[in-house]
């Protein structure tokens, strides 16, 4: 046999032990596209755009329906490498990649569970051209914008500082991104320092930073998501470890009491997208020696995968109309948490409020139908893996009465997204796919 037949043969045979190390951008990409490609059953391949310097921003779904949104079936996502020199999350996704696949395989229960119930989707890298340019220093900051030397955790639209700026590529692409799924729960993986932060990053407490926490309507939640990763961390929850930042109580903070950020893409989830995300600092070193990175797994890997499961807190279901028809944009309201962008149903009629354990009174309001207002008692999904279900049913209201629902506040309209976002390049984006994997084999046969 000769060389190169064994080599393509070796391709195509699912492999998903990964080596240690830090695999550049070209590797990353060709593991996706094989992963995908032996997996098509419970993974999709996509990208949501490219980079300043067009390095696609790939994109791997993992669940029994990859490929499109299933009614009732929650979103959730993992990225990494906002800062082209903060590494360790791309070693920590992909290894997630091949656990979740080889689980799903051998039939391991917690596998099997979570990608029935689950649709996940992991960027690995939102900024390769940043890791292209990083150099291997713990602290120093080289390579953490990306190509045109943008911070891209300083460009999002921010609900407190008004912030209408053009956004970069790589920005652009997620908010496309978050336009076209709709997303319950994410986190973005950062280094540099050992906690997991949570909304709000800024505050209207004018230009003078205070030292107090910016408090979000759903906080109650975001404490308990954050201490969901620091207390199944080996050692986050101690919060001292790092010399140069902390210490962390629970090895926790809330994002503005740690410091001041305009234009993050956590607030940016949050208030427009209705994802609650965090940002998790993984590493005191930016940039970890290659011989730490089995320890630095193994301290992270049953945090990345308890915090998935936490997606399936709280409710969820859709709102039906007086004609039984499943309606998108209906307001659905938790009384006591004024989001400064009320939650709506998307284009399945469906809603998801993360909510710990407890009694709730909804308001659900759609133009012509009376406002309904239910009172719920919500127990603890994640241990079943199902939020809570239940469906709103609204009645109509006689013409002559009927109230036009005021348009969203122009700080909670869509039209900072880009025109067409990351559906319209769908289909595109699955020819991508397919060249690639051409390439690839492409590759190995010269």
């Amino acid at each position: 046999m000769s060389s190169s037949l064994f080599l393509l043969l070796s391709l195509l045979v699912p492999t998903l032990m990964l080596e240690f190390r830090y695999h550049d951008n070209r590797e990353i990409e060709q593991y996706l596209v094989q992963v995908s490609a032996d997996n098509p059953d419970i993974t999709h391949l996509y990208s949501i755009g490219k980079s300043v310097k067009g390095q696609q921003l790939w994109v791997l779904a993992l669940g029994l329906r990859p490929r499109r949104h299933a009614v009732g079936v929650p979103e959730f996502k993992y990225v990494a490498n906002m800062h082209g020199n903060e590494v360790l999350g791309r070693v920590l996704l992909l290894q997630l990649i091949a656990e979740l696949v080889r689980g799903y395989r051998d039939n391991e229960t917690w596998s099997l569970q979570l990608l029935n119930s689950t649709r996940i989707h992991i960027l690995p890298t939102m900024n390769p051209d940043g890791f292209d340019e990083a150099d291997t220093n713990c602290l120093m900051s080289q390579g953490r914008a990306n190509h045109n030397g943008v911070d891209l955790n300083r460009g999002f639209p921010d609900a407190f500082a008004g912030l209408r700026k053009q956004q970069e590529l790589n920005e652009e692409a997620v908010i496309g991104w978050l336009r076209s799924e709709t997303f319950v729960l994410s986190a973005n993986l950062h280094g540099g320092a050992m906690v997991a932060s949570y909304p709000y990053d800024n505050s209207d407490q004018g230009s003078v930073w205070m030292v107090s926490p910016s408090i979000a309507p759903d906080d109650d939640v975001f404490v308990h998501l954050a201490k969901v990763y620091s207390y199944n961390h080996a050692s986050m929850h101690k919060g001292n470890l790092c010399d140069d930042s902390g210490p962390f109580q629970d090895g926790i903070t809330n994002g503005y009491s740690w410091y001041k950020l305009e234009g993050g893409m956590q607030d940016y989830n949050y208030v427009w997208a209705q994802c609650l995300e965090l940002t998790l600092e993984l590493s005191c070193c930016k940039f970890p020696q290659p011989k730490e990175l089995p320890a630095l797994w193994m301290d992270n890997k049953k945090a990345l995968l308890a915090y998935i499961q936490q997606v399936h807190l709280g409710v969820k279901g859709q709102v039906f109309d007086g004609w039984g028809m499943p309606v998108q944009n209906a307001v659905v309201e938790v009384e006591g948490r004024r989001n400064m962008c009320p939650f709506r149903t998307n284009q399945h009629g469906e809603y998801y409020r993360l909510l710990l354990p407890g009694n709730y009174t909804f308001k659900v309001s759609y133009p012509g139908h009376e406002v309904l207002t239910e009172t719920l008692s919500v127990p603890y999904g994640p241990e079943q893996y199902s939020a809570m279900k239940h469906n709103f049913k609204l009645r109509r209201v006689a013409s002559a009465t009927v109230r036009v629902q005021a348009e969203p506040s122009p700080s909670c309209n869509y039209s900072l997204l880009p025109r067409g976002g990351a559906a319209a390049g769908s289909a595109w984006n699955g020819l991508t796919v397919g060249f690639s994997l051409v390439t690839v084999l492409q590759t190995v046969m010269d």
